[in-house]
């Protein structure tokens, strides 16, 4: 029988049949340069997985770990606490730009995909995020011309993160910058990040409510402001993430049948048009709607709300019914979630509707439905 070890390791080396070639953990974190075979998918038995093996990301060539970590090590303990410059950006753009050439600056590279992702209407706080990170990238490497960036600048650049989350987050900020190089620029034929993976993050299991904490809520919700009741059914039986609550208008809310009212979830980002989709209400939000409407008489958008709003009207509407568990607009999408899987929805279904796109990440969160949705054992 396989020790313990043993199946931890098996199940770690699971992939989705559609996503990338396999991959395999690289050796541990003391293995040697000369060392450049890869390990075996199964140690040998009774040996288990040490902890720097279990802290290292999925790679297909084990010697990028190894040159990660090399140049990781060169550098200071900590970053400088501030940036060069505001919004990431050495200098500010007070003219126009430059043709981007393949000998072009990494400055001026960051200038023409700012304005891009500007130009697309990407949230600020991802530009900023983005551009930050290549700042980043450009104070570790130095002026270099971006078709001479390789594997080994971005090894350095993963290598200082200072945790997971961060080395994610760099690897997501350059992929995309060397793609819209590619793809969109033209001025660039490889991509340095090739290779790399980020570290598999996994996912908390979710914390449903249970069907009597539902009703108490519901109730509490009527008591409370006009918006509270139809806010917290929308994203109890609709699932609506808290975003997508705050953008619903009076015209995307369809009452033709009264007694089977649609509620269609639209995006103004083009990149996020895939979430897309019409949902079926029943009477009772219909009732609940047209109730709101009598009190309130919203102009365009239904809720004129901030994100921070609608979490204390949550926690408040808890509060309220008496609920001891942490109940926040994300639970109640888990809610949703967990209901539909009870009542038979399968994995696509629920992708389809929680606007949630096929790739194997969110397949593996829509799963943790599915598993609570089982019978008991």
């Amino acid at each position: 029988m396989a020790s313990r070890a043993q199946a931890t390791l098996l199940q770690e080396q699971e992939v989705d049949p559609g996503d990338a070639p396999r991959r395999r953990r690289g050796r541990a974190a003391d293995a040697t340069p000369s060392a450049t075979h890869k390990r075996a998918r199964t140690p040998p038995a009774g040996q288990g997985l040490t902890t720097d093996e279990r802290s290292l990301p999925f790679v297909d060539d084990p010697s990028l770990q190894r040159l990660e970590r090399e140049l990781g090590s060169t550098a200071p303990d900590q970053l400088e606490l501030f940036a060069p410059g505001a919004a990431g950006q050495f200098t500010p753009l007070l003219g126009g730009l430059t043709p981007l050439t393949p000998q072009s600056s990494l400055e001026l590279a960051r200038a023409w995909y700012r304005r891009e992702l500007e130009q697309g209407k990407r949230p600020r706080n991802t530009v900023e995020s983005y551009c930050y990170d290549l700042t980043v990238l450009q104070e570790l490497i130095g002026a270099k011309p971006i078709n001479e960036i390789d594997r080994r600048d971005i090894a350095h650049y993963l290598g200082t993160a200072n945790g997971r989350a961060t080395r994610k987050r760099r690897l997501t900020s350059a992929r995309r910058f060397f793609r819209y190089l590619i793809d969109d620029s033209r001025v660039l034929g490889h991509d340095p990040t090739t290779g790399y993976y980020p570290h598999t993050i996994l996912l908390r299991s979710p914390v449903p409510l249970f069907a009597e904490e539902q009703q108490a809520l519901l109730e509490a919700a009527t008591a409370d402001e006009p918006w509270s009741l139809p806010a917290i059914w929308l994203m109890l039986r609709l699932g609506l993430s808290r975003g997508e609550l705050l953008t619903l208008r009076r015209e995307h809310i369809d009452l033709a049948d009264a007694d089977r009212p649609i509620v269609y979830v639209f995006y103004d980002e083009a990149t996020k048009r895939g979430k897309e989709r019409k949902l079926a209400a029943d009477a009772q939000f219909a009732a609940v709607y047209h109730s709101y409407l009598e009190q309130k008489e919203p102009v365009d958008t239904l809720f004129p709300y901030g994100p921070q709003a609608v979490n204390g009207m949550v926690d408040r509407v808890r509060r309220a019914a008496g609920l001891q568990k942490e109940v926040t607009p994300l639970t109640l999408r888990h809610t949703f979630a967990v209901e539909k899987a009870k009542a038979g929805a399968d994995e696509d279904q629920l992708l389809a509707l929680l606007g949630l796109a096929p790739d194997p990440r969110n397949r593996g969160s829509v799963r943790r439905y599915l598993k609570l949705a089982e019978p008991p054992l």
